[in-house]
């Protein structure tokens, strides 16, 4: 056909999304261009929009090699809408709670031009309403939950906050991570002293973007460098264990990804780091989304600056949410930390990985004994150890014979990247599968991405069964 020409990109698939402007529901096409993919959306009233997906279309092709089915979750909400209207969790989610995100207030002591939830002056969250809401995520996951963060606005200045991880502990929440942006812990030995009695299955998820005065006052609003420094000086003098948690946007901190690992390697109670792209919701409103950093963009990043020491298919997939977690694991072998992965072929083993963000060696280990001694997938557990002994030959042994949680902390060190949804790359496979679940004061359970984009008010509305508003 005579001036015919091809398109300038490739479809791969099609999805729903939201107009980036109106946020009403969407066709797009998942496209692949220029090495990258993209979501080509068309609204009726705000025309055509190319949003950015991936930055890395390999990455992208591969996940789904390690995408398994997801684990049911009791409805609390009706399919009226459709998604992501009718949270939830609503009966046609795919993922059960694999980290329950309880919000104890929306006050804080920062003002970051970054925060998700436009946190500032506000209420606290009274002890009787937080054992209901712990009850509920109990109760909707069978008496089986795994991870509760303890997050705000800034839950440090909630002034029953010791009592809130006691009662989390003593409703027998496997995991409890406290969120915050360290400032009571650097200035509050005595608060840190106290979070000591909470060691075993406690950790402090911490707030750590850079190393300098410019990332600091981007993204937070002040310089915290100092501030850092002594709330890691405090938890280390008392043994508490430290997740770094780093907001990463172009232009600001990018470039200090692999720095932010060399720290955490080298710090004595830092057990792990967590990099989050910046997600477009809250007080997100000048950044450029067509400039946005992904969960494949921090990947090869990481390689480029680790010279060798991580590459991208180091990490894998979450099965749980394999759209929007990556992970791995390094080990310390003869003084050096070496990633676990690089010599295992993962995707042989996804029955031994359950659906949940909880992925702890441990976790693993024990899985493959249990299956050893039915006699379950033999060979697969038989590779598996082939393939990691050479790596962690005590390790295996100390989790096998259950003398495991000093070693594991002291060798093991955990890299994950998490990456949400807002109004550009809103793709409704993944938000389906979305994990990391906000539990409400009125005992619904709503995905983060969701909650953030549409259902947050900023207030909190009291416990009263069958609610269905917004709170």
């Amino acid at each position: 056909m005579n001036g015919a020409h091809e398109r300038p990109y490739t479809l791969h698939a099609v999805t729903m999304s939201l107009c980036s402007q109106c946020l009403a529901p969407v066709p797009a096409k998942v496209i692949f261009q220029h090495g990258a993919v993209y979501l080509l959306k068309n609204c009726l009233q705000h025309g055509v929009q190319q949003e950015l997906l991936e930055e890395d279309r390999d990455w992208y092709l591969q996940r789904y090699t390690y995408d398994r089915p997801g684990t049911d979750a009791a409805p609390q909400t009706e399919t009226r809408r459709g998604c992501p209207y009718d949270c939830g969790l609503c009966p046609d989610h795919e993922q059960h709670t694999c980290i329950g995100l309880l919000e104890v207030t929306n006050a804080c002591d920062l003002h970051c031009p970054v925060c998700f939830a436009n946190a500032g002056t506000g209420t606290f969250l009274p002890l009787h309403t937080i054992a209901a809401m712990l009850d509920a995520y109990q109760d909707s996951e069978d008496g089986a939950a795994e991870v509760l963060q303890i997050s705000g606005g800034e839950p440090t200045t909630h002034p029953q906050i010791l009592e809130i991880i006691a009662l989390a502990r003593e409703k027998h929440i496997r995991y409890v991570m406290l969120n915050t942006n360290g400032k009571r812990l650097a200035e509050d030995r005595d608060f840190v002293r106290a979070l000591g009695q909470f060691r075993t299955g406690f950790e402090i998820y911490l707030q750590f973007d850079g190393f300098t005065r410019e990332v600091h006052e981007r993204l937070r609003g002040e310089d915290l460098t100092a501030l850092k420094e002594r709330a890691l000086a405090n938890l280390a003098d008392f043994g508490v264990p430290v997740t770094l948690v780093a907001t990463v946007q172009q232009g600001v901190n990018e470039h200090e990804l692999g720095r932010l690992v060399e720290f955490g390697l080298n710090h004595p109670v830092v057990r792990g780091i967590n990099f989050q792209p910046l997600a477009f919701s809250g007080r997100v409103t000048d950044a450029d989304p067509a400039r946005r950093i992904t969960l494949s963009g921090i990947l090869r990043r990481l390689e480029l600056q680790m010279a060798g020491m991580l590459r991208m298919n180091d990490f894998i997939p979450l099965p749980c949410d394999a759209d929007r977690v990556a992970v791995t694991f390094l080990y310390r072998d003869k003084g050096a930390f070496v990633p676990v992965t690089r010599h295992l072929q993962a995707k042989n083993y996804l029955s031994l990985f359950k659906n949940t963000l909880a992925f702890y060696p441990q976790d693993v280990f024990h899985k493959m004994a249990e299956e050893l001694c039915s006699g379950a997938q033999t060979c697969n557990c038989l590779g598996f150890l082939k393939d990691l002994l050479p790596l962690a030959p005590l390790g295996v042994k100390a989790a096998l014979t259950g003398d495991k949680a000093t070693f594991l902390n002291d060798n093991f060190f955990r890299i994950t990247v998490t990456s949400f949804l807002d109004r550009y790359n809103f793709d409704m496979k993944s938000m389906k599968k979305e994990c990391v679940h906000v539990l409400t004061p009125d005992l619904r359970k709503m995905p983060f991405s969701a909650c953030n984009l549409l259902h947050r008010e900023g207030g909190f509305a009291p416990p009263h069964p069958g609610a269905r508003t917004s709170w």
